[in-house]
């Protein structure tokens, strides 16, 4: 029998899904391990999907998406980046993966190196692994609050490097990076002729501080961007999110996208359009909500003695578990949520750094926070 390929066999399984799927297979088990919201998706932008059925708008489209959609995701981009964003530069993808995949595959090939937050989203090195390049982790640490230390970035750096990939707001973390923590980031890229991919998956969720895009310090263009409608939204089964590419890298797309997807579906993008030119009110509900959750959590966690990470922006709140987890954070996750009937995602999913730690997702309702955080072990005399 032929083999199957090498570098498929070694992209890294999610730990977050293991627990997850776990929590799935139980009756009565809470689950805060994955950012599903719990909210509606609002009803103007299903009414947008609706109506491209029901005038069987379901061809393909260009490529890089309807041009009106295109066209509203520059225009709500462009005040906020230094190269003008136009119609060209907006790529609608399936889902922020897809735009993951997609600007990876644009700056790395075999052999080539992407620094990669540690902790951080999987996806970032499994995708890294698919492409057959290889993943440089860069560490975020405790003491640095989570934030990426330029040094420690620069230190990992190695002659094979060609991607420095940012998140803020983070995906687990809650952190946002502030504007000049960017810029030094983004220019030392620049010194070291790295490409940047920026997950700014979650702006729309941030403090008192608005979102700093990496690309408002692009010089050069070398920072590539990710957004997504899945959170913002509501839209996760809807698929669609956008790469936002340099100039240099738009005669390039409609090849690459062909060869991936071909476009995204049709109902999908005309309700991504109502999204982001109608009504903004479920956003601003999503945010105070995610904030309220925020508060509950953290004020449970407190009453349980139970250290966590201020959360700036996001939609995860980084707790510390350290002192029931022995060591191992995966095993613990599992066994909690057999005993005890609620999930939470290891730390160490996101990489050696979160050992010891759990994320836990806000966009849980309040009552499932309530039942499930007062089921995590105390740190001081609890059960």
């Amino acid at each position: 029998m032929p083999q199957i390929a090498a570098h498929a066999r070694a992209v890294p399984a999610s730990g977050i899904r293991r627990v997850t799927e776990l929590a799935w297979s139980l009756p009565g088990a809470v689950v805060l391990s994955v950012g599903e919201p719990d909210l509606p998706t609002a009803p103007h932008v299903l009414a947008a999907a609706r109506d491209a059925l029901d005038r069987d708008d379901t061809g393909y489209t260009p490529n890089g998406g309807i041009a009106p959609l295109r066209d509203a995701v520059a225009a709500w981009l462009d005040a906020g980046h230094a190269p003008p964003v136009r119609r060209d530069n907006v790529w609608v993808t399936a889902g922020g993966a897809q735009a993951l995949h997609l600007g990876l595959s644009l700056t790395v090939g075999a052999g080539d190196g992407v620094l990669v937050p540690d902790p951080g989203y999987p996806p970032f090195t499994m995708a890294t692994h698919l492409l057959q390049a290889e993943a440089q982790p860069y560490p975020l640490r405790a003491e640095d609050g989570f934030l990426p230390d330029p040094a420690a970035v620069a230190a990992a750096i190695t002659d094979r490097t060609r991607v420095l990939l940012l998140n803020s707001p983070s995906n687990p973390l809650g952190t946002t990076l502030p504007a000049e923590l960017v810029a030094e980031l983004v220019d030392l890229a620049r010194r070291h002729d790295l490409w940047v991919l920026s997950d700014e998956c979650y702006a729309a969720f941030t403090g008192g501080e608005p979102h700093v895009p990496a690309a408002r310090f692009d010089t050069d263009g070398r920072v590539l961007t990710l957004h997504t409608f899945s959170k913002t939204y509501a839209m996760t089964g809807f698929r669609v999110g956008v790469l936002v590419v340099p100039d240099t890298m738009a005669p390039l797309m409609p090849t690459l996208q062909e060869s991936v997807i071909s476009c995204v579906n049709t109902p999908a993008q005309y309700a991504a359009l109502a999204a982001l030119t109608g009504p903004q009110d479920a956003v601003d509900h999503a945010r105070a909500t995610y904030r309220a959750h925020r508060d509950l959590a953290t004020a449970l966690l407190d009453e349980r003695g139970i250290p966590w990470l201020p959360a700036t922006g996001g939609i995860y709140l980084w707790a510390d578990l350290s002192h029931a987890t022995g060591g191992d954070v995966a095993a613990w996750a599992e066994e909690l949520v057999r005993t005890r009937g609620v999930a939470v995602a290891p730390g160490s999913a996101f990489g050696p750094g979160g050992e010891g730690w759990v994320r836990i997702s806000l966009t849980a309702s309040a009552d499932d926070l309530r039942t499930g955080l007062s089921r995590l072990p105390a740190r001081t005399g609890g059960a």
